[in-house]
């Protein structure tokens, strides 16, 4: 399968990954935003700052790229990338279905986005994730399943999705919400005529948020790669509004907070692909510094206070503002 491309990687950072929710759309959840983007949040304006990114990250060796139909035009950007340069044959691209974009490229709207896991929905954006992607997409996820997703039991959607993988297409979810890993082993008992649907996870995982992790271990166990998003936490693992825990070990290794977040999440053996949220090349350059951190055991101990309750994690995720 295409996606399998990254377990033979060579290249120094090939286990961290770009996700593109911060740069495809005006407004986001990611704490200190407006210092990041600045005033212009024109289409243009971060179409450049995308190729920007996309450019420095394949240049430092990332080869992963994380799009979704609900990041405003993060697939349109990454499509303009990718058709410029088509030589470029050792990129793996995912992109999600599930959720629509409605905020009208504005940053203070009421809803910017609605969910819907329904097969119409599945029909209607994978068309227009073809239109822009085209066989360039390696990985189509459902966006963000929850144990009460329709997703998990609709059976048309399985087969409708099963045909996409007989085709050549990586079939995956990602997850959220406090009860992540009891939508992953959900999801893991998904099967069409006896095969397993699925064969990748993303799921937040991060010094605060380690709620999933058994459940990761076991879908990596089962044989799915296994994508970590959100792991400085929308930007409360990154300075400045960083723990003083956490400050103190990026002190010790000379790095930022936010490559030692990334880290401790690279230290778990099931990690398979750790996702980079950044949204300037400065952030981007310090994320992938996560490589080189080689935490001890005390260095963990000390940051494994961090771990919040999920529902209180979730909760206060939940709060954070669309800058």
């Amino acid at each position: 399968m295409p996606f399998a491309r990254l377990a033979t990687a060579t290249t120094p950072t090939c286990h961290i990954g770009l996700g593109l929710a911060a740069v495809g759309r005006p407004g986001y959840i990611n704490l200190g935003r407006d210092q990041d983007l600045g005033e212009n949040r024109s289409v243009e304006a971060l179409r450049t700052r995308t190729h920007e990114l996309l450019d420095a990250a394949y240049a430092q060796g990332v080869r992963y790229f994380d799009a979704a139909r609900s990041y405003g035009r993060s697939e349109e950007f990454l499509a303009d990338w990718l058709n410029a340069r088509p030589d470029l044959d050792d990129i793996v691209v995912g992109s999600k279905w599930g959720y629509t974009y409605t905020a009208g490229w504005t940053a203070d709207a009421e809803t910017h986005e609605v969910k819907d896991h329904g097969l119409q929905t599945y029909e209607r954006q994978r068309a227009e994730t073809d239109a822009l992607l085209g066989d360039r997409l390696d990985l189509y996820q459902i966006h963000s399943v929850t144990p009460d997703s329709p997703a998990l039991t609709d059976r048309d959607l399985h087969a409708r999705l099963a045909e996409a993988a007989a085709q050549g297409l990586t079939i995956g979810f990602s997850t959220s919400g406090p009860a992540q890993a009891d939508a992953i082993r959900a999801a893991l008992a998904v099967t069409v005529d006896g095969e397993p649907l699925f064969r990748t996870v993303q799921s937040t995982y991060n010094a605060l948020e380690t709620s999933a992790a058994p459940a990761l271990a076991e879908a990596h166990d089962a044989g799915l790669t296994v994508i970590v998003k959100e792991g400085v936490a929308n930007g409360r693992l990154a300075d400045p509004y960083a723990p003083d825990a956490l400050k103190a070990v990026a002190e010790e290794t000379s790095l930022g907070c936010d490559a030692v977040a990334l880290a401790v999440i690279l230290c778990q053996p099931w990690a398979g692909v750790v996702l980079s949220g950044a949204a300037t090349t400065v952030q981007l350059a310090s994320n992938l510094h996560a490589a080189v951190v080689d935490l001890d055991e005390g260095q963990l101990e000390r940051l494994a206070v961090l771990v919040e309750e999920p529902g209180a994690y979730w909760e206060r995720r939940g709060q954070l503002p669309w800058h």
